[in-house]
């Protein structure tokens, strides 16, 4: 078991076989609804001119404003006119294959428990703010709409396949810590950086870390950490690329990956595009948090 409050084995009690649980949004404190409040204008004083345009313009589609956590049905109203997602409450991390098959389904599913007032700058189990306004609003864009459901069904193969963990890859250097090349410079659409006020600064303008033009594959060896900023980040040129890169078949690629050993997180290798050669300075002065695993 991980060392974490929201993980288990099976569905908790309340639960159904899909995971799913009601949000219950009425037994949100007061507290808790300031809790979001508080991230939500942490997050607003960093993210404009760094997070990408779809992603501010799925913040203001789902009117995700800071006036405290946002009840799962009306959101899901207005998400499933634009793309035909929904968001879905769970109680926590679920297991691969049912979070694969909500995300082939269209439905996102999010916790629906929020941090502690005296964890807003780093949560490693994610809650309901990085779930909803890290990841919701990059749903309300179609291109992104058909890439998370193309990764959800893709999901099912890479099990079968025994290759979770280069998939795995690709969602976190993509969903999760993805840069974007815009005319206006790089930008973010991943949502485990806008969700973080410090991160969200950090990936666009610290001299530390490598940023690298995204190649499928070169993504699908790359190792990762899951508790400290990124030593790495992966730029893609639009969604557009990052749909079609998705939609090729992954068997053959798959095969190929067998037969190749994985790259360290800090790699820069001679047929990068490599936008940023990094110092890695922070990494190699111990970083922020303490490190206790790579993916």
């Amino acid at each position: 078991m991980a060392d974490f409050e929201h993980v288990f084995d099976a569905p908790p009690p309340g639960a159904a076989a899909d995971w799913t649980i009601p949000q219950d949004w009425a037994a949100y404190t007061a507290e808790e609804h300031q809790t979001w409040v508080t991230l939500y204008e942490r997050q607003m004083q960093v993210l404009p001119g760094r997070a990408c345009d779809q992603f501010m313009r799925g913040l203001d589609a789902l009117d995700l404003h800071g006036s405290g956590i946002p009840d799962f049905e009306r959101m899901s109203e207005t998400l499933r006119r634009l793309t035909g997602w929904t968001v879905v409450a769970v109680p926590g991390l679920v297991p691969d294959d049912v979070f694969f098959d909500h995300l082939a389904n269209r439905r996102f599913p999010s916790g629906q428990f929020i941090r502690k007032p005296d964890q807003l700058d780093y949560i490693q189990e994610p809650d309901v703010f990085h779930d909803v306004f890290g990841h919701v609003p990059m749903l309300t864009d179609p291109v992104f709409a058909d890439y998370m459901q193309a990764y959800g069904k893709g999901g099912g193969r890479a099990l079968g396949l025994g290759q979770l963990q280069n998939l795995a890859r690709l969602y976190w250097y993509t969903v999760e810590f993805g840069l974007m090349r815009t005319p206006e410079g790089l930008r973010i659409y991943g949502a485990g950086i806008v969700s973080s006020k410090t991160e969200s600064v950090f990936c666009l303008e610290d001299p530390s870390p490598n940023r690298i033009g995204f190649e499928l594959e070169r993504v699908m060896r790359t190792l990762y950490r899951i508790d400290d900023f990124q030593q790495v980040y992966f730029v893609i040129d639009s969604l557009d690329q990052l749909l079609a890169e998705t939609q090729k078949d992954f068997g053959p690629i798959y095969a190929r990956l067998k037969s190749q050993e994985d790259l360290p997180i800090e790699t820069i290798l001679p047929a990068d595009e490599v936008i940023t050669r990094g110092t890695q300075a922070y990494a190699r002065g111990g970083g922020r948090f303490a490190r206790k695993a790579v993916a």
